[in-house]
């Protein structure tokens, strides 16, 4: 019988040996699977960062935020740039008015409806100095309509709006002499 009290002890030894090897490399599959999960889990942050900063600017651009855009020269032309730094450049406040600064102030000047390619043709026209689009009107316009600073008017296929800001313009700077239409 000492044959199997030894076969039985080897037998432990070895499936102890097993055992332990299994923990151990059970041990190391949980560090590895650890390390991937902390390694998506920044990712995951990174794109829930980046899906915030998007979705911040697509609203922006949807409801008129005005995005001030700085027209870029070349040096011939003499312009000063706020915030570039180089020989004679000087930084001041723009004195501009915003795109919906502008717009509002339009509006409230007109006693009729307007649509968006009249305010954009007459800002355009009172400030060639800008470049002004339709669909950038357009989408301001919209924004002022969510804000409750102008309504819209449906006429057929085309939309008109008014101002609801009458009496009390809160803009200040020169503005267009038409109003906006769009075209749905």
């Amino acid at each position: 019988m000492p044959d199997a009290s030894l076969t039985t002890t080897e037998l432990l030894t070895h499936y102890s040996s097993q055992l332990s090897k299994d923990l151990e490399r059970n041990v190391q599959e949980q560090d590895q699977v650890r390390t991937e999960i902390e390694v998506l889990q920044a990712r995951l942050l990174t794109l829930q960062h980046d899906h915030t900063v998007l979705a911040t600017m697509q609203q922006a651009l949807e409801s008129g935020i005005p995005l001030q855009q700085v027209p870029t020269a070349s040096p011939s032309r003499g312009y000063d740039l706020p915030g570039v730094a180089g020989p004679g450049a000087t930084r001041r406040k723009q004195q501009t008015p915003t795109l919906v600064a502008l717009i509002r102030a339009y509006l409230a000047e007109q006693s009729q409806p307007c649509s968006a390619a009249e305010v954009a043709t007459a800002l355009s026209e009172a400030h060639p100095d800008r470049v002004i689009k339709t669909t950038v009107v357009r989408t301001t316009l919209e924004g002022l309509v969510a804000r409750s600073s102008a309504q819209r008017l449906k006429q057929g296929h085309s939309v008109f709006y008014l101002s609801l800001e009458k009496d009390g313009v809160e803009e200040a700077g020169d503005a267009g002499t038409d109003t906006s239409s769009t075209e749905v």
